[in-house]
């Protein structure tokens, strides 16, 4: 292990339902004057990924683009392409700044990010961002209702771009952030139309790393009397000042990765160890499950655990008596 730590290539996830304007943003980021060299992985199964000039023939790994982005087509082999542009950076053929994977046709984007979990090249090489969610505020309502790759693409963002705003009233623009806020209230959410953001909010954001004080909103431990569909995916938060024992924390973590872990998506925090001065931050997707120490508490800030879990089917009450019995004595 080097004592000199390389910076990471950062990795920003694309998602979102068909027609919900990826295809818009993507574009945008590629033509956009950011000064930086993108490469951009494409799933293509379903809906042509970008506009066709951008797509690259399937016999050609890499293309460059005149603005300085790269961008391949992804045949199921994601390790084996990001190899690749590892290889051609180090060789000194192709540098780049980012990476952007849009998951077009993939209904969960947790396989993508674990890729860069599980695979011991890429993790030391690259780090996820964030996964950003594009949504169409028209006609997502519809599709949450009758689709769970809809629910699962929201309980995953850590931004959600609730885009076509100029199609819906304010009133169902209220009921539907109100509905995404209950299902993922982690999220960072933001309005577009044709998705015309500031690439700055979410590109460079490191909002996967919880490292990041979760900013999470006082209000949403409270009931919301307003949804009026039974989602699937839910999110539960839990928020304590006094120090959980770290041994029965551990035991719970490895008890419900182990037994729901294919029911929790999402779930991230900070907790306050008895004994331990930093605070811990810990996050996973599904199985797979990671914690560290991270900075020392501040005297001026108040010491708390802070945990929120997005998942199917989630027992509040259950979670909730478990979460209290890690609690030291």
């Amino acid at each position: 292990m080097t004592l000199i730590e390389t910076k990471k290539i950062p990795v920003t996830i694309l998602t979102g339902y068909l027609g919900a304007g990826k295809t818009t943003l993507l574009n945008r980021i590629l033509t956009e004057k950011h000064n930086q060299k993108i490469a951009v992985i494409v799933n293509e199964y379903g809906e042509v990924g970008i506009d066709n000039q951008l797509v690259v023939d399937a016999d050609e790994e890499i293309l460059e683009m005149n603005n300085g982005c790269i961008c391949c087509t992804v045949r199921g082999d994601l390790i084996r392409i990001l190899r690749t542009l590892v290889l051609s950076s180090e060789q000194g053929q192709t540098k780049f700044n980012r990476v952007l994977i849009e998951t077009t046709g993939l209904a969960d984007p947790a396989p993508v990010a674990q890729t860069f979990f599980m695979d011991e090249l890429l993790s030391e090489k690259f780090e996820v961002d964030s996964i950003v969610t594009v949504v169409d505020s028209k006609h997502v309502t519809k599709h949450l209702d009758s689709h769970d790759e809809a629910q699962e693409q929201i309980a995953f963002a850590d931004v959600i771009i609730l885009n076509k705003t100029d199609l819906v009233s304010d009133d169902d623009l209220n009921t539907l952030e109100r509905r995404l806020t209950n299902m993922n209230p982690a999220a960072k959410r933001m309005h577009s139309q044709n998705c015309n953001i500031n690439l700055r909010d979410i590109l460079g954001i490191n909002t996967f790393d919880v490292n990041r004080k979760l900013e999470i909103d006082p209000h949403f431990l409270e009931d919301h009397h307003h949804h009026h569909h039974d989602d699937k995916v839910s999110s539960i938060a839990f928020r304590e000042e006094k120090p959980l024992d770290f041994d029965k924390i551990n035991e719970w973590m490895s008890y419900l990765v182990q037994e729901k872990g294919e029911d929790l998506l999402r779930y991230k925090g900070i907790l306050h160890i008895q004994g331990i001065q930093q605070r811990i931050v810990f996050q996973g997707l599904h199985m797979l499950f990671s914690g560290r120490p991270d900075r020392k508490w501040k005297d001026s800030e108040t010491r708390l655990s802070e945990l929120v879990f997005i998942g199917k089917d989630l027992n509040k009450d259950e979670l909730e008596q478990q979460f209290k019995n890690c609690i030291a004595n």
